[in-house]
């Protein structure tokens, strides 16, 4: 399950564990700003909230390794145009 709320600043999707079995992890809340993205979750053995930021071209990066199989890559961007 997840929630998704639309902020001043950012958008913020919550996800929510609903696995089978009793090994259910704590909420992961990803934050989506104009230039980067967080994601937050609880650790349970500090009860401190941990965060991990991503720049954009780490987020599309991410977003292709998801399709590919294992090995080492490197995203090649098309040269934006020059209005010519």
């Amino acid at each position: 399950m997840f929630s998704i709320e639309h902020e001043f600043d950012a958008t913020v999707v919550t996800l929510i564990d609903e696995g089978e079995g009793g090994n259910l992890v704590d909420d992961v809340v990803i934050n989506a700003f104009e230039d980067c993205i967080t994601l937050e979750q609880v650790d349970p053995r500090t009860d401190q909230i941990v965060r991990i930021t991503l720049s954009l071209s780490q987020v599309r990066d991410l977003e292709a390794a998801l399709d590919l199989p294992e090995g080492v890559y490197r995203l090649l961007r098309e040269p934006k145009d020059s209005g010519s």
